[in-house]
């Protein structure tokens, strides 16, 4: 399908965001853009703006809609096809006070240029072929990544670590079909016949690919978005707490009164090469309180979307019937296959003893055989499979070995081949799709069926794997993912 509009506007944005900062660019693109930016620009060595060599920096003048002097500044020149959107773009690097790069916008929409909408430029650049799509949602993603490794997955995407690897497959799939209508096409020319196993070997050598790459997709969520974490206990463990210790700041309310968070806090926290997204949730136990009975279900329903359970407990007092429940509810709630960790918090107020829970989950408060650290016994029962740690939020010793833990029940991501990690649903999708269809084409092929329904389920392998680069993709597919850009990119 063919997305070009060969009749697209000049537009222009501010590529730097709207905060005032040391520097400020103006992006302007299109046919009449050297136009527009020679009327509002003086070169300070005399040279019109649209004799200016591609590339250079050249200081001048900026003048204003009402003709007065707004800045001085530069500007760089890239002409069509050699520039991002391979379109003729024009930028403006001015000081970066948000009134002088409004005057900027202002005097060039008076030259007929008007505002760019979000993620237009780099839409521009996927129409006009200057990347495909995974290089173009490897923008955004190298624009939101947070951590250095989500950052050099997205870097290597937009150099087309992916693209690379769907064209060859896309490619082996062509001429496979070419070779089928071929003969299909012209049964009396002298055409080498069809080599079954040597196609069939193909097909099962581009599925393979494809479900590698398929495979890196959960990593690529959790590389892109966080482990989501869930920080359970029973009231006044200090969960809160914790989570503003490992922040670094003061995120969440503490106080001593039960039931203090009532809704789930969110924030997200790098440890190490792991980047969790931590829910602080409300402590559970038994309430009449409506409001926090609402607390304690999404606590409940933050432990089933759990990808990581960290459990807090009170170091400070033995284990109690309420500590029981929430471990019944983690087991209850929780997925068994879900990393769980066990965080004696208080460790400060560390009394050197604990319940006995061998009876029914009675606390007893004698000294048991339970977990042991270097500064307390506690009695976690075996069968929960947790890790354990003994910290005290409040001085921050012991969050070393916790962020120790935490680095080694997760996979070091530097180990994966940069590039190649699936962070997108859309293309996950697509390579279902795809794999499905060559699933149906080897069944065909071994079954010994007619060569046309083997060409049906590869042409549809085909368009799964045209989506994901956008040779085949939609109108209002390319719209939804250029709507999570920002303004100017």
């Amino acid at each position: 399908m063919n997305l070009r509009n060969d009749k697209l506007d000049t537009i222009a944005a501010i590529a730097t965001g709207t905060a005032t900062s040391a520097i400020g660019i103006v992006r302007v693109s299109g046919d009449n853009a050297l136009t527009a930016a020679d009327n509002i620009f003086r070169t300070a060595c005399g040279v019109s703006l649209k004799d200016l060599k591609d590339r250079h920096l050249y200081y001048g003048e900026l003048i204003g809609a009402d003709g007065e002097l707004i800045d001085l500044c530069l500007c760089v020149v890239s002409r069509a096809p050699n520039s991002y959107t391979g379109e003729n773009t024009v930028e403006f690097h001015c000081h970066g006070s948000p009134v002088v790069l409004s005057e900027v916008l202002r005097a060039l929409f008076k030259q007929g240029v008007r505002q760019a909408e979000p993620g237009e430029f780099t839409k521009r650049a996927f129409l006009n072929g200057r990347m495909d799509l995974t290089q173009a949602e490897a923008v955004i993603d190298l624009i939101e990544s947070e951590t250095p490794l989500a950052a050099q997955n997205a870097a290597r995407q937009l150099g087309g670590a992916v693209c690379e690897k769907m064209n060859t497959i896309y490619d082996k799939l062509v001429d496979i079909m070419a070779h089928f209508h071929a003969v299909i096409d012209y049964p009396d020319e002298d055409i080498e016949d069809f080599k079954m196993q040597g196609y069939l070997t193909v097909l099962r050598e581009c599925e393979e690919e494809l479900r590698r790459m398929l495979g890196t997709h959960e990593r690529g969520r959790v590389l892109r978005s966080g482990i989501p974490t869930a920080i359970v206990g029973r009231t006044n463990t200090g969960k809160s707490s914790l989570l503003n210790a490992l922040l670094g700041y003061e995120r969440a309310i503490v106080t001593d009164i039960h039931g203090t968070t009532r809704d789930t806090i969110e924030e997200k926290v790098l440890i190490g090469k792991v980047l969790l997204r931590l829910i602080d949730t409300a402590g559970l136990r038994q309430t009449d309180d409506t409001v926090e009975k609402l607390g304690v279900q999404r606590t409940l329903d933050a432990l089933q979307g759990a990808g990581f359970i960290i459990v807090v407990f009170d170091g400070s007092k033995p284990l109690t019937d309420g500590d029981m429940e929430v471990l019944r509810a983690v087991q209850a709630h929780g997925e068994s296959n879900v990393p769980k960790i066990a965080v004696i918090n208080k460790s400060d107020l560390f009394v050197g003893s604990c319940g006995d829970n061998s009876n029914g989950g009675k606390p007893s408060g004698d000294p048991c055989g339970g977990k042991q650290t270097e500064t307390m016994c506690f009695c976690i029962p075996e069968e929960i499979g947790m890790e354990h740690c003994a910290i005290s939020a409040l001085t921050g010793e012991g969050l070393s070995e916790l962020e120790e833990i935490v680095q080694r029940l997760f996979p070091d991501f530097s180990t994966a081949p940069k590039g190649e990690i699936i962070t997108s649903v859309r293309q996950a999708e697509a390579l279902c799709r795809a794999i499905d269809s060559l699933t149906l084409a080897e069944e065909a092929l071994t079954a010994a069926v007619t060569p046309d329904a083997v060409l049906t389920d590869i042409e549809a392998a085909l368009f799964a794997i045209g989506e994901v680069t956008g040779k085949t993709t939609r109108d209002d597919i390319v719209a939804r993912i250029f709507e999570r850009f920002c303004v100017g990119k």
